[in-house]
């Protein structure tokens, strides 16, 4: 009788998704057991789980280490992206409990669902297996289905939960179909494998199921990253959802879809760069024009930064369409960046509003320069940041993501996404003018900051303007992490 030979099974190579799936089961456990009043506590523990997790992911920068017969890698490019998913998940989590406790939401289970949806977000940055890649995006999209539906008592939260998960069902549809035409094209999920196929397959272009195979992954990752013209959930579900729950979201899973939406695309289908990189220029511009002017007449806060986040896609995909090493390095700076500015304007907008939500618009910043000039100054520098003016984290990377296009020769992509820019500051500058020009309508006596969020303010203002002043170190970084 023939034997079967199993794989190597190398679990060091998986160690902070275990690290973090116990945390969270943990969590669980102990939810039963503390009092409503105490489910803050949770949160500590969470933060204490991920920076567990946050030494097993640090330590593991160097040499790329294949597991589980080449379906997991643990490599320098998961490496960085996990830091940004665990730094959102833990800035997140900071902002949390007083929005919850405002909103009388705030139940335990809140913390192990970010703790296992940053789970599914390492599982697809770490996955080389098509099959490894979309059971990390179900395990991420799952999650996020009941986050943004988490305030049950809030109508537009459950209608946030229900487009998402209805529309997100949508979107895994076409990237589950396209993997199967893929593998019914190449006879395999595995994206060396597939590489490999491609490479040795002179016609593989001519080949119809292949290609639509490789355009409905690329729509489906499209749906992720929320680029135009599969964006139409975004602003429903950013408006809709617990204000935490959309920074987290707009941050974590979006920097996951640019993670495995890279690996598939540069590694499983290298020999067709001119083919998708003519889409995805098509997609980058798309994205960042229909962001940027829908952003522009929006009133609510929530709804404008949901369109900025739809901008931004667009400017991290002009650092895709450039297939260099600087685009990709640039798009690991700009996620790790947008993850800082972007939940840290999220933090002064939790501050601001009122039990319901309340003080969401544009208008209710009025006067905030002279009631609350601190929070004034810090919500500016994000704003700053967002619209990718110096000395901010945002300006090194649109220009490091502008250059690596240029670099590429995609010239006039590089300046439609600068005219962008330039048309982005329209709707940042507003909210500044109503906040230092406008008097003041409220005396935003409410808008005191928990120890909590005066952390995650803290550390996002001062990676905002470190990564802004003296950006060299994490570029190294990023750079040496796209040395495939």
């Amino acid at each position: 009788m023939e034997s079967i030979a199993m794989p190597a099974i190398n679990l060091a190579a998986i160690m902070p998704e275990i690290i973090l799936s116990v945390v969270a089961m943990v969590l669980l456990l102990v939810n039963v057991f503390v009092p409503s009043k105490d489910k803050g506590y949770l949160g500590y523990l969470s933060i204490i789980g991920l920076a567990i997790t946050a030494v097993s992911v640090v330590g593991a920068w160097g040499p790329s280490v294949s597991a589980f017969n080449g379906a997991i890698v643990q490599d320098n490019f998961a490496t960085f992206f996990k830091v940004i998913f665990l730094v959102s998940a833990a800035l997140s989590i900071l902002i949390s409990d007083k929005y919850m406790a405002q909103e009388e939401c705030n139940q335990g289970e809140l913390y192990p669902l970010i703790l296992f949806a940053t789970v599914g977000m390492m599982l697809m940055a770490s996955g080389t297996d098509m099959m490894v890649i979309f059971l990390g995006l179900e395990l991420l999209s799952v999650c996020l289905y009941v986050l943004a539906g988490f305030n049950r008592g809030n109508v537009k939260s459950n209608e946030a939960g229900l487009k998402y998960f209805l529309l997100g069902a949508f979107s895994t549809g076409f990237l589950l179909y396209g993997m199967a035409l893929t593998y019914g094209a190449t006879g395999s999920t595995k994206i060396a494998v597939i590489s490999s196929f491609v490479m040795q397959t002179p016609g593989v272009a001519a080949n119809p199921i292949f290609i639509v195979g490789m355009l409905l992954i690329a729509v489906g990752f499209s749906f992720k990253i929320a680029a135009a013209p599969f964006h139409m959930w975004t602003p429903d579900v950013y408006e809709g959802a617990p204000t935490p729950m959309t920074a987290f979201m707009s941050a974590g899973p979006k920097a996951a879809g640019f993670a495995a939406f890279i690996r598939v695309m540069i590694f499983a289908f290298p020999m067709l760069r001119a083919e998708w990189g003519d889409l995805l220029w098509i997609l980058a511009v798309l994205t960042m024009t229909i962001g940027n002017i829908i952003a522009l007449s929006q009133d609510n806060i929530k709804r404008m930064l949901a369109y900025s986040s739809i901008a931004h896609a667009g400017y991290a995909l002009v650092g895709f369409t450039a297939t260099n090493a600087e685009g990709a390095a640039g798009i690991l700076f700009y996620m790790l960046s947008y993850a800082f500015m972007n939940i840290g304007a999220f933090a002064v907008i939790i501050l601001i509003g009122k039990k319901g939500e309340k003080n969401g618009n544009v208008s209710d910043f009025a006067g905030l320069g002279f009631k609350k000039p601190l929070l004034a100054v810090i919500f500016s520098v994000f704003l700053f940041s967002l619209a990718g003016m110096p000395p901010t984290a945002g300006f090194v990377g649109k220009f490091y993501l502008f250059s690596a296009a240029i670099k590429s020769g995609y010239i006039w992509l590089a300046i439609i996404g600068v005219l962008n820019s330039a048309a982005s500051l329209y709707y940042y500058l507003r909210v500044m003018v109503y906040m230092y020009m406008k008097d003041p309508n409220e005396e935003f006596e409410w808008a005191r900051a928990t120890p909590s969020i005066a952390i995650c303010l803290a550390v996002a203002v001062g990676a905002t303007l470190i990564l802004g002043i003296v950006p060299g170190t994490i570029l190294e970084l990023a750079q040496q992490a796209v040395q495939f």
